[in-house]
């Protein structure tokens, strides 16, 4: 029976010399093909979407790899079923940051979001950074952005997110990766938005593990479980306190599960 290829959750840095033995070590043994996928910095226009393509392709090339990068802003991009047939073949797809109520309301039942899932469960790894490790997984308190880029709001096509019923709060992510919520920059992100920890701790949806995931770093998981890689740390958040967890240990989470 084929597994599905392995995760990297990261806390920032994607496409950086700081991730290149996460992503070589994603790509052992599967074809030498990346695909690029840049979807949750599209409302922050052309630059910065032409920004991360070439940043990806930089990345990816330097290491022998060939990248595929795709220009997908809008449920129509991610629908077509051109832009959906590139992922076949490719030994990682990477989501890169932004936003990541946009990028999950494009890609939410897409064409594009199948032949991801389909790729992932065929041994395809799977890499998310910042908004990619928070779509990848439960999603984001909709809170998260300033004022006017709530999920609502979004041009995406997508509408708001999901209203399952939830103990805690709604998950609005893609759930390709189930039971975990995940907070990106955990070093850095109440410093930046005060507050942030608090509100991801009360949305945090049921039957999740919040973790945060400090730049430079990433949770890495396979089918014999998880592991941190990186500069920084990993934090399991429960109610009875925060575990840390440090460069090459495992954390008891359980195998990557949707």
């Amino acid at each position: 029976m084929v597994e599905r290829g392995p995760v990297a959750l990261a806390g920032s840095g994607e496409f950086l010399d700081v991730m290149t033995p996460v992503d070589a070590a994603l790509l052992d043994g599967r074809p030498r093909r990346a695909v690029v996928l840049p979807t949750a910095a599209a409302q922050e226009g052309d630059t910065r979407i032409a920004y991360w393509l070439e940043l990806g392709c930089r990345h990816f090339e330097a290491m022998g790899v060939e990248p595929v990068p795709l220009d997908v802003r809008t449920r129509g991009d991610a629908d077509d079923p051109a832009t959906a047939a590139l992922v076949e073949g490719a030994g990682l797809v990477y989501l890169s940051g932004g936003d990541p109520h946009h990028l999950s309301g494009t890609l939410r039942g897409t064409a594009l979001l199948t032949a991801i899932r389909a790729a992932w469960e065929s041994g395809t790894a799977l890499g998310g950074c910042s908004a990619g490790a928070m779509a990848l997984t439960s999603g984001a308190p909709e809170d998260l952005l300033p004022p006017g880029r709530t999920p609502a709001a979004h041009p995406s096509g997508g509408g708001p997110p999901d209203r399952r019923p939830a103990g805690g709060g709604t998950p609005n992510g893609l759930g390709l990766i189930g039971g975990l919520a995940v907070i990106p920059h955990y070093d850095q992100m109440e410093r930046w938005r005060p507050g942030v920890l608090a509100r991801f701790s009360a949305w945090q949806p049921r039957a999740t593990t919040l973790v945060g995931i400090e730049e430079r770093t990433a949770l890495v998981g396979a089918a014999g479980g998880w592991e941190v890689r990186g500069a920084g740390a990993v934090w399991v958040i429960g109610p009875g306190g925060r575990q840390r967890f440090g460069n090459g240990a495992e954390v008891p989470l359980g195998a990557p599960a949707p």
